[in-house]
């Protein structure tokens, strides 16, 4: 159900076929059930309708209809139908989230100026859900993830292509260079942003209590399991598990994740009993996992599960012309948590950060921010490494050249007389040098 539809549900056939009638009759959309099961199962966040339920009904009543829609939307009209002897009832569900009640007999021109009423407004809802997105999506990616180099405007464009859909995600990368801020922002820009964020880091769980901590167990399942429990899959229905580390998992455990990914469904230690997962699941790994897998260490099956989407987070060395600005950036953030005035920073510093090659990637960058903030001394240096395989020296030359004016433009805020300055060039030279290397002064000037 794609278009705006009315579901109606109530257990007398005259009721639902006289509802149809009148809402068709006015060129409304109505779904009619005689149970609530077969209309729950219609509803969703992204449902563009509503909810008509009569309250008296057999099995589900209307009211725990109402309360199950509400769990999954607390944004969803619902309208119920009452008798009069449950006015006073209605009035109550009403502040419980109730949209609006209709007591019988009622006119059918209430019915449908009623229904027109929850239409509007949930029409209203969806818009106002979808532009939060775009735009507040927009910038919590930005904000989580900055860098104005190709690589990270790729990166980014990925994850706002990516988070709309229900799609599981594989996220790689050398340590520190942001998977888990990927991730989060992946969570935060999709429509289950309202829902837990679970984070698992899978390296850090005990061996023997692993299957408890993530599938969770009943009581008894194993000596001193006195109570049952639920698992971290379940605390994430609803929203976001994130399995950092994911090839440090066992393989045994791994065949049991994969039945959990396959089938969105949990099993606890003793138990046969499957409980459905809603969840999305993203994984992260600093291993290459085909790799991983091509060896034995990691079960193809269960990576082929994962890397519906892979996302790759680049290095502070892949991306040089990031590294002044980012800097700058982090050591705000430093200044404001420390309680200490942001203190300047000059060109030569800002040349020293970009030249360095950052092996530990953005972590290692903000503890230098940190260290910088505070008034203490980097001691950096700079360090080059091995090239990287195919890498030639007049590619490296250009990474370092591009890297400087980044550096210096940056120092500058984006003042390209105090930069072509500062760096002994012309103007004319300047200009062509960052067209050469895709540099803007916009993106070094403050507030842009």
């Amino acid at each position: 159900m794609t278009r705006e539809t009315i579901l109606f549900v109530d257990d007398e056939d005259y009721l639902r076929l006289a509802a149809e009638q009148t809402l068709n009759l006015d060129g409304l959309d109505v779904t009619c059930f005689a149970e609530a099961g077969a209309a729950l199962i219609h509803v969703a966040r992204d449902f563009p309708g509503i909810l008509v339920t009569d309250i008296r009904m057999p099995g589900i009543d209307g009211l725990k209809l109402m309360a199950q829609a509400l769990e999954i939307d607390p944004e969803f009209p619902v309208i119920l139908v009452t008798g009069h002897g449950d006015v006073e009832l209605a009035v109550q569900s009403m502040r419980d989230g109730a949209y609006d009640f209709l007591e019988k007999p009622f006119a059918p021109a209430r019915l449908v100026s009623t229904v027109r009423r929850a239409l509007d407004k949930r029409r209203l809802t969806l818009e106002n859900r979808a532009l939060r997105r775009k735009v507040g999506g927009r910038d919590t990616i930005e904000a989580r993830l900055t860098g104005r180099s190709p690589l990270m405007t790729r990166l980014r464009d990925q994850i706002r292509a990516v988070a709309e859909t229900g799609a599981d995600v594989l996220i790689e990368g050398a340590t520190g260079t942001g998977k888990e801020v990927a991730a989060r922002a992946l969570h935060r820009a999709s429509a289950r942003s309202g829902k837990p964020f679970v984070h698992i880091n899978c390296a850090a769980l005990p061996a023997d209590l692993i299957e408890s901590e993530l599938f969770g167990h009943e009581a008894g399942a194993f000596p001193g399991a006195g109570r049952a429990r639920y698992g971290k899959f379940e605390h994430g229905r609803g929203g976001t598990v994130f399995l950092d580390e994911i090839d440090a998992m066992s393989q045994p455990v791994q065949a049991k994740l994969l039945t959990a990914i396959q089938n969105r469904t949990v099993t606890r230690l003793g138990s046969n009993e499957a409980i459905d997962l809603d969840v999305r699941f993203i994984a992260a790994s600093k291993r290459d996992l085909e790799t991983a897998a091509a060896r034995g260490d990691f079960r193809p099956d269960l990576l082929y599960r994962l890397n519906v989407v892979t996302l790759r987070m680049p290095t502070l060395a892949e991306r040089r012309e990031d590294v002044p600005r980012l800097f700058t950036h982090l050591v705000g953030e430093a200044a404001a948590r420390y309680k200490r005035p942001t203190p300047e920073i000059p060109g030569a510093i800002l040349t020293a950060v970009a030249a360095r090659d950052w092996p530990g990637n953005v972590r290692e960058l903000r503890n230098a921010a940190d260290r910088y903030a505070l008034g203490l001394d980097l001691d950096i240096g700079t360090s080059t490494g091995d090239a990287p395989e195919g890498r030639t020296l007049a590619d490296r030359m250009a990474e370092h050249e591009k890297a400087l004016i980044a550096a210096s433009l940056a120092a500058h805020r984006g003042s390209l007389r105090e930069t072509y300055g500062a760096l002994g060039l012309s103007r004319k030279a300047l200009y062509e040098k960052m067209q050469k290397h895709g540099l803007s002064r916009e993106d070094f000037t403050p507030n842009t």
